[in-house]
Order: structure tokens, then C-alpha cells, then sequence
């Protein structure tokens, strides 16, 4: 349902459609650059095994902390962004 009562249309379910997976595809590409970046060090070279293990640790602690913030901070955007330009209903009086 919609703010004003109706039902979506279709066009603002393919708008979710495309945000979620927006969403979930950047939070994905994000969290596995955090991992690599924080525990590829740990997979690439020889370091005491304690440096490897709080490594790989804090990058599998990070990563999913990380792609949930992403998940959330997008679709959170989305929705305060209400109507898009371009859509029938949605310019403003003086453009």
C-alpha cells in the first residue's frame, strides 16, 4: 500500500525490485573488498600465525557487519527519497 492509501503500481515495484538488488549486489561487492583487503594479507604471505588468525578474524567479524550497514543504509535512502524525477506526478511547480 502506498502513503496515500492505493496500491503500488507497476513501476514502483520494479523501482524496489532494482533497489533491493542494487542493495544486496554493492553491499556484496563492499564487504568481500573489506575482506580482502583485511584478511588478504593473512591468505597471501607468511605472518605469525597469531597476526594470521586476528586477521582473518576481524575480516570475518567486519564483512557481514558491513554488508547488513549497506543493505540498510541503501534502502533506508531509497525510501526517504520518495517520488523520482521523470515520473508522471512527481515535478515540481517551477521546473
Amino acid at each position: 500500500m502506498t502513503p496515500h492509501g492505493g496500491r503500488r503500481g507497476q513501476a514502483e515495484r520494479d523501482a524496489i525490485t532494482v533497489e533491493i538488488g542494487y542493495a544486496l549486489v554493492s553491499a556484496a561487492f563492499v564487504a568481500a573488498v573489506l575482506f580482502g583487503a583485511v584478511a588478504g594479507p593473512a591468505l597471501l604471505f607468511a605472518l605469525p600465525h597469531t597476526v594470521e588468525l586476528l586477521l582473518l578474524r576481524v575480516g570475518l567479524v567486519l564483512a557481514p557487519v558491513l554488508f547488513v550497514a549497506r543493505v540498510v543504509s541503501v534502502l533506508v535512502r531509497f525510501r526517504q527519497e520518495g517520488p523520482q524525477p521523470g515520473r508522471p506526478g512527481s515535478t515540481s511547480p517551477d521546473s
